[in-house]
């Protein structure tokens, strides 16, 4: 059986290294997404997933189709159409200095997508998970609308649906994603967030947390996990913990809350390379390690590990495998040459 993950993919382009925007004059180009960076990890991991989306048929599409299909991430299910591939634009943040993300994905063939281009029953029939996060019913109402026909397909075929809130303010308001998060939240098992997202989606707060200034107190989100899952029914809450020291150093941790219980992972101190797809890192951590059956321990043990190893990767895919996460989970984090 297949996991299946929808959402955008695009085309990042970055200046080299920690020039800022004013200074480049030339710009990498690579491809990624939240949902995409999900279903490239669990490629990563050996298990069979399928990405959806809607792509233009051109070259550059079609390059961004080809960017999941070497990593053995599988494509067949992608629509082909829309006039345009969303761009963002990331600047590299060092020491205090925090890293920019410019949006340029008005008008993609996926935010210009209607019901119609999905079969959800047939995406669905080969396939025991559903993932998807927040970034994609925020791209317009009309998506919004296809996630929660989604949803409600996935659930009544019998998959396991996962989502990442991922809050993004510059493409909804609070009010916004309230109304349809609440409405599609309805639908799924596994709620994945982080530090703010449950308090600007929901306006559930941690108490003693202050994101700003990188303090988290661990205690308070059991109060937030245990409210998401009074408010939803989650079958489990999976919340990441980033003390942010600077844009180069993280201490990183996260909480799974299941079956009334928390479970908190160790801590890593990070510096990092590229953060961004960290989260979508945990999420792929963690749809790999509750597939597999690992008890909720060593579930977010393998999910905060995961993640670790993306910061310290370059672009949006997490290039890692299982044995590497497992390695790293049970204790050799020490950065030693491997021989």
């Amino acid at each position: 059986m297949k996991v299946i993950t929808f959402g955008e993919l695009m085309l990042r382009l970055a200046p080299e290294g920690y020039y800022r925007f004013v200074q480049a004059d030339s710009f990498g180009a690579t491809f990624g997404g939240g949902e995409a960076n999900v279903a490239v990890s669990l490629a990563n991991y050996g298990v069979p997933v399928d990405f959806v989306t809607k792509l233009p048929k051109h070259e550059i599409g079609q390059a961004a189709v080809n960017s999941l299909r070497k990593y053995g991430v599988g494509v067949e299910k992608i629509v082909r159409g829309g006039d345009r591939v969303g761009i963002y634009f990331l600047e590299k943040g060092a020491s205090q200095r925090p890293s920019k993300v410019i949006y340029d994905r008005a008008g993609s063939a996926i935010a210009k997508a209607s019901p119609e281009d999905f079969d959800w029953k047939s995406i669905f029939a080969d396939a025991d998970w559903f993932h998807f996060t927040g970034i994609t019913p925020a791209l317009s109402p009309e998506v919004a609308k296809i996630c929660l026909s989604a949803v409600k397909e996935a659930k009544a075929a019998g998959l396991t649906v996962s989502c990442d809130l991922n809050y993004r303010k510059k493409l909804w308001t609070r009010e916004e994603a309230r109304a349809a998060m609440s409405e599609i939240c309805r639908y799924v098992d596994v709620c994945i967030s982080n530090e703010e997202d449950a308090a600007d989606v929901f306006g559930i707060h941690a108490e003693g947390t202050d994101v700003d200034t990188g303090k988290i107190n661990r205690e308070g989100y059991r109060s937030v996990a245990e409210q998401l899952t009074k408010m939803f029914g989650f079958r489990a809450v999976a919340i990441t913990l980033r003390e942010s020291i600077s844009a180069n150093d993280n201490n990183w941790a996260a909480m799974l809350y299941q079956g009334g219980e928390c479970y908190f992972s160790r801590k890593y101190s990070m510096h990092i390379v590229d953060r961004v797809g960290g989260g979508d890192s945990f999420g792929g951590g963690l749809i790999y390690a509750m597939r597999a059956g690992y008890d909720p321990q060593k579930t977010i043990e393998f999910a905060v590990a995961a993640s670790c190893l993306k910061h310290s990767v370059e672009g949006d895919y997490n290039m890692v495998s299982v044995a590497e996460v497992e390695a790293l989970a049970g204790g050799s984090g020490s950065g030693r040459v491997q021989r």
